[in-house]
């Protein structure tokens, strides 16, 4: 495993960083792995964290989540 690396995020990006380190432990697994993230938990804990355009942060947050399901399936 490789350790800790550190990047670059731009500022428009945190949101969804944010959001998504808040939600990193609410996948949804199948017999395969993760089957990708649970956005009952997701859009809840975006609506309490009170998160500006929630639907944009979203559409960036899935562009996370789809980068983590191909690295899962190499």
């Amino acid at each position: 495993m490789i350790g800790p690396q550190h990047f670059e995020v731009w500022p428009e990006n945190w949101p969804a960083v944010e959001l998504f380190l808040r939600c990193q432990t609410q996948w949804r697994i199948s017999v395969n792995g993760r089957a990708g993230l649970d956005y009952g938990v997701v859009l809840s804990l975006g609506s309490l964290y009170q998160m500006a355009d929630l639907p944009r942060v979203l559409e960036d947050l899935q562009v996370i989540e789809h980068t983590i399901l191909l690295e899962q399936a190499r």
